[in-house]
């Protein structure tokens, strides 16, 4: 059955295009965003959701959307969405961050023209039949200094026009190194050094816990006396009251904002004050942006919910198509390991451990790591993905880490999985051979070459003889048919395993039957999802 993608808000004819070319069964009903409540009797329809800002994807919302799979941003913006309801869910939400760049950056640079030359208050002026020349006495960009809040994509893209306006540019941005700072032609500073230097300042960073007020009160009195302040990234970042009364002692000389804490913004500290320029969130508010990123989360939805390929996701580590296709058996390796784990532990995990070894090592690890992590939770939560399994696991308090190294033993590469308990260690690692199918290497140190069934008994006994012929006894005479089984041991005489693959899961009474013959010290039912 194809997927199924609602898209709640007004996308392009060509966005919509893009899902049925896809095979994507596509319903677009651009105004049911609007209608919480009808979204929330619908979604559990769907396997993805498209969505502009006008839908408000909400906790309630994605507790009814029991199918959703992917929610797709056509902008950058994701405040709209409870992102740690979708992550709890196992939502993969994905925003389109570069289809409004050009756009965004390029209304930051005509705020910063707006208000060096009092453009809307001369342009209301004149309107109004006066002829005010003389009132509305700007300042040049040329030869100034700009300071630049962050200089990331957008940051970069104002960097460059800056240069070309012959501006001199200072960037503060903790992880922009000296290097970039250089080929970009900007000089990168602290934060104090920006605010006591710069003549226009202009923000573009994402709102977080670090950037949150980061133009506070205090801040802003750092700032150069006859400043002008720009903020065209988000609300927030910017005291809006302490700016108020900035602009209202002569400290700051302008200030131009698209953007404001409390949206739709009917009542703001800025409106009405002499050289403050508003425009209504207005930054990606362009013919070119809204097709870009219509087009862009379109490609990305239809891309993850066909191939597995996820882009630009907030909550997920991103895996191009390429890496999908290469990765595949990986994942599903991992998935494996880390369920062989979850089912043989009983105990509360405190940490896993993973190591990455030969041609896996250089692969994406971090989506290794959620395959590991999600099938090891799926014991106690059957429904946990690889989007909500990291989040469960933080909030139990497990601490997971990764190690990768070079090729060091037989296999090409390999897996290695170790879950700590206050009681014990217990460790599987696997590969993934020629044919693409994925095989158990190694369980509690003993070497083995299985592959994975849907249906397993899981054994473990001292070496002696007998142990096959008593596990093949007792199955027949409990019904259960064996199709194939593994066996290892640490040394003649040592501890033994074996892996029985089944037609159907072991019951309780014939691992009953088992456990009464006194051979065996662990006896263990596995299943595993081989589709």
């Amino acid at each position: 059955m194809a997927p199924k993608v609602l898209i709640s808000d007004k996308l392009s004819d060509a966005a919509v295009q893009i899902f049925r070319d896809r095979g994507i069964d596509v319903d677009f009903q651009p105004d049911v965003g609007k209608d919480k409540e009808k979204l929330a009797a619908i979604i559990g329809d769907y396997d993805g959701l498209a969505i502009r800002s006008a839908t408000k994807v909400t906790e309630k919302i994605l507790a009814a959307a029991d199918t959703l799979k992917v929610i797709g941003r056509a902008g950058i913006g994701t405040d709209n969405i409870d992102k740690d309801a979708a992550s709890k869910k196992g939502v993969i939400v994905m925003n389109t961050p570069f289809g409004n760049m050009i756009t965004t950056a390029e209304h930051a640079i005509a705020m910063m023209f707006a208000v060096a030359r009092q453009i809307p208050e001369a342009s209301a002026s004149t309107h109004d039949g006066k002829w005010e020349k003389s009132k509305f006495m700007g300042v040049e960009l040329t030869g100034k200094t700009l300071g630049v809040i962050g200089a990331g994509n957008i940051g970069g893209i104002v960097c460059d026009r800056a240069r070309a306006l012959k501006m001199k540019v200072l960037a503060y941005d903790p992880f922009l190194g000296e290097e970039k700072a250089e080929k970009m032609g900007v000089e990168k500073v602290d934060l104090d050094t920006l605010l006591g230097r710069a003549d226009f300042i202009t923000l573009h960073v994402p709102f977080t816990d670090q950037t949150a007020n980061i133009l506070s009160r205090e801040n802003i009195a750092k700032t150069k006396k006859g400043v002008r302040i720009i903020n065209c990234a988000r609300g927030g970042l910017v005291d809006e009251e302490a700016l108020a009364e900035a602009l209202k002692s002569g400290h700051v000389a302008g200030a131009a904002f698209d953007v404001f804490k409390t949206e739709p913004a009917t009542d703001n500290p800025l409106f009405h004050l002499p050289n403050v320029v508003c425009t209504p969130h207005l930054g990606a508010a362009t013919t070119e942006a809204q097709e870009n990123v219509a087009l862009q989360v379109a490609e990305q939805m239809s891309n993850y919910l066909l191939t597995g390929a996820v882009e630009n996701a907030l909550n997920m580590p991103s895996v191009t198509a390429e890496e999908a296709k290469v990765m595949g058996p990986w994942v599903k390796l991992a998935g494996h390991l880390g369920s062989f784990i979850g089912q043989m532990t009983d105990e509360p995990i405190q940490a896993i451990n993973i190591l990455y070894d030969g041609v896996v090592a250089g692969m994406n690890l971090e989506a290794l790591n959620c395959g590991v992590v999600a099938g090891i939770m799926k014991k106690a939560n059957p429904d946990v993905n690889m989007v909500s399994a990291p989040v469960i696991a933080k909030e139990r308090g497990i601490q997971i880490s990764t190690t990768n190294q070079d090729k060091s033993g037989a296999f090409d590469g390999y897996i290695k999985v170790t879950v700590v308990t206050a009681k014990r260690e217990r460790s599987v690692a696997g590969t993934v051979f020629s044919d693409g199918k994925p095989r158990f290497i190694q369980i509690k140190g003993i070497n083995i070459d299985a592959e994975i069934g849907a249906h397993m008994l899981y054994t473990t006994n001292e070496d002696v003889p007998g142990i096959i012929g008593t596990l093949g006894q007792t199955m027949g005479d409990n019904g259960v048919n064996i199709a194939n089984f593994t066996l290892g041991r640490a040394e003649a005489g040592g501890e033994a395993i074996a892996l029985l693959y089944v037609d159907e899961p072991v019951p309780a009474e014939a691992r009953a039957k088992l456990a009464e013959t006194g051979f065996f010290t662990q006896i263990k039912p596995l299943a595993f999802d081989v589709a």
